[in-house]
């Protein structure tokens, strides 16, 4: 098996580079349009306003963007990225700094109002965990035909296999985003490795298809419900892996039924205080401090929460803690609770405002907000249901609870 530079696969590079540049313009630019192609660009395509849609100052954000995540500053050649304004030209840039240096990738957790938090890898890292992977998904009945994908290749699951991964399985890369679960799940077969995230799977669950045997998945991303992998196999998936990570961490381990503990990378070790660490070949010690609860048995680790108030929504970390911050600063509003969905209601945020004193009747102020929401934050972060009172809600010992989705105040 031959081992290419990743970047060297003008395919692989494009989803990267177009992902990350896509996804940062949408954070930039919350409510706005979509830019032109979503999730891959046509080479020839400005990146001005003829084209993706970017003023001066946005082209210097995206650059800037872009510099962190391929640390092209360590090959001297990233001021020609303003130089240059077309999505080729700039992957031109990016495939000739990694020629000089590609030993390092930088991902930002995501998915919390605000820039998020930069977490260096460097490659060998990420390659020998992407070899752990070939080596788990090569172990089926069928040989790996395809990687079909629907997340992002810019995030660090994304990358480590739509990106790493299939170069070392020699298949090609189907990006399924454009397709509903259904429509998708009808175009698979023997061999094919689907990469998704729990609330995919759930979608998947939920249009009633059935796969063609052969077909395995992985998730990642947060714990896939019990309910969702149980279901994923009723109706015929072959193999549901999932991975448990962190940008912070890649992954830490996986399993393949919901009953079971994580099973750790054999590079792992996990020390007192929630921080774990692995000692490269090079000796070089990496380590981390989880965001998660783990309860450790002799088969492994189990998630038990979250230590911060992050929550998954389609597949990305959203922070209830600044989407709460948001509502608050909004002029008609004095205070905020923002909560995910139970899941007999839905898989989205909700909120409850106390509105501002003298602030407008409660259906019109329904209707500002929702529109203030719709402009200013992501799809992940906009809460789908707004009830309005005179007080946040509290249980009988005066604790913050939980609110049925009908209980608007006037």
């Amino acid at each position: 098996m031959t081992i290419h530079r990743w970047w060297r696969n003008r395919d692989a590079l494009s989803r990267v580079v177009c992902d990350l540049l896509a996804g940062e313009f949408a954070r930039l630019r919350p409510g706005g349009p979509v830019p032109a192609g979503q999730h891959r660009w046509p080479e020839t395509l400005p990146l001005g306003p003829e084209g993706v849609g970017a003023d001066s100052l946005d082209v210097l954000h995206l650059a800037s963007v872009l510099n962190e995540a391929l640390h092209l500053h360590r090959s001297g050649i990233e001021d020609y990225l303003l130089a240059r304004r077309t999505v080729g030209e700039w992957l031109d840039i990016c495939e000739a700094a990694l020629g000089r240096f590609d030993g390092a990738l930088s991902f930002r957790t995501s998915g919390s109002t605000g820039e998020g938090k930069r977490c260096e890898h460097p490659l060998p890292a990420l390659e020998e965990e992407a070899d752990a992977l070939a080596a788990l998904l090569s172990g089926a009945a069928h040989a790996p035909r395809r990687v079909v994908s629907v997340v992002p290749a810019h995030h660090i699951y994304g990358f480590l296999f739509t990106v790493l991964l299939p170069d070392r399985l020699g298949v090609p890369v189907v990006d399924g985003r454009g397709t509903s679960p259904g429509g998708l799940a009808a175009g698979l077969g023997p061999g094919d490795i689907v990469v998704a995230h729990p609330d995919w799977w759930g979608a998947l669950l939920r249009s009633g298809a059935t796969l063609a045997d052969g077909v395995t998945g992985t998730s990642s991303t947060a714990p896939c419900p019990p309910d969702t992998a149980r279901g994923m196999r009723r109706i015929g998936l072959a193999r549901l892996v999932e991975v448990f990570g962190s940008s912070e961490t890649a992954g830490l381990g996986w399993r393949e039924s919901p009953d079971a503990a994580f099973r750790p990378f054999s590079w792992w070790r996990f020390g007192d205080g929630g921080r774990v660490s692995r000692r490269l070949a090079d000796g070089t010690t990496l380590s981390a401090t989880l965001q998660d609860r783990l309860s450790h048995d002799e088969e492994g680790f189990r998630p038990s929460g979250r230590l911060d108030t992050v929550v998954q929504v389609g597949g990305v970390n959203v922070s209830l803690a600044a989407v709460q911050a948001h509502l608050a600063g909004h002029p008609d509003v004095e205070t905020a609770a923002v909560r995910l969905m139970r899941p007999e209601e839905g898989t989205r945020l909700k909120a409850f405002v106390v509105p501002a004193r003298d602030a407008l009747p409660w259906e019109e102020l329904c209707r500002r907000l929702t529109v203030w929401i719709d402009a200013t934050l992501p799809a992940p972060q906009r809460p789908r249901a707004l009830a309005i009172g005179p007080a946040l809600p509290v249980n009988a010992m005066g604790k913050p609870c939980d609110w049925p989705l009908a209980s608007q105040g006037r």
